[in-house]
């Protein structure tokens, strides 16, 4: 599969079970001259599975930087290299993107060969508006920076998807009560295409008190979709300039706006366009 002008694959693999990889992925990982895998042993058994025959080496979040130059020079001598994460779509919540971003730097031809991804698979059903997302993957480890990332998506109007750890599923759903309001409706997919997938969906307190109260409940790949919020209050425009007049004394223009989003309840874009307008008519 090589070539005068080598190419990256970026190659989708199951989240679990086996039969999601596409033949265009399987053919494009036997003919790889290289696999650039996120755990060798993990991907190894899946590779030998498939008769993949190419040398395999390790890209983790620790060692990216330093694969990038060798990757480089395989693709300057026309090497076909094909790079896959644990599982699912690479990039995803996975290491890859500085080696992706140096090789379409470099002119090098970069090929998407699409699959499995659990964020996806998840939304298609939750049975929440899937027209317009956001996917926030795995939000802080830390209960304080969690909770303020949460309170800043708390009046987003898309549908959130969210991947949390088994042993945080409880903690991050509390998070979610207390920043979204317990009647929000959620759905939270368990080891999604595996022998043990299980789908729950109610209100984030209902899925709250379920991360309580059963310990399957914590087994296994967790992804978590939560309903944007339906109504978000409309700020009377005198409160909003009132609030703005005197954050913008103390602060510069966008954290003035991000407060005042806060405590009002609006869009940040609202309040950004509203307190340029302000300084415009101060100028």
């Amino acid at each position: 599969m090589s070539d005068a002008s080598g190419m990256l694959y970026v190659v989708a693999t199951p989240i679990g079970n086996l039969d999601d990889l596409s033949p265009r992925a399987t053919a494009t990982l036997i003919a790889a001259d290289l696999i650039l895998a996120e755990d060798t042993r993990h991907s190894g058994r899946l590779l030998r599975r498939l008769g993949a025959g190419g040398a395999i080496l390790s890209l983790h979040e620790h060692n990216e930087d330093q694969r990038i130059a060798d990757v480089l020079q395989r693709l300057q001598q026309g090497q076909s290299i094909a790079l896959i994460s644990d599982a699912g779509t690479p990039l995803v919540s996975d290491p890859g993107f500085r080696l992706v971003r140096a090789i379409g730097e470099a002119g090098y031809g970069l090929v998407p060969v699409p699959g499995a991804c659990a964020a996806i698979a998840a939304l298609s059903v939750a049975g929440l508006p899937s027209d317009r997302f956001a996917f926030e993957g795995f939000v802080a480890n830390r209960a304080g920076a969690r909770r303020e990332r949460l309170q800043q998506l708390a009046a987003d109007a898309r549908t959130l998807i969210f991947y949390e750890s088994p042993h945080r599923i409880a903690a991050f759903l509390q998070d979610l009560c207390v920043a979204f309001g317990g009647e929000r409706r959620g759905f939270v997919a368990r080891e999604l295409t595996k022998l043990h997938e299980t789908s729950y969906r109610g209100t984030l307190d209902e899925l709250s008190a379920l991360a309580r109260d059963d310990p399957n409940f914590s087994r296994g790949e967790l992804v978590i979709v939560v309903a944007g919020v339906t109504s978000a209050p409309a700020a009377d425009q005198a409160d909003l300039d009132a609030t703005l007049a005197v954050l913008l004394e103390e602060m510069p223009a966008k954290q003035a706006a991000r407060v005042a989003a806060r405590l009002l309840g609006i869009g940040r874009n609202e309040a950004y366009r509203r307190t340029l307008e302000l300084k415009a008519d101060k100028a």
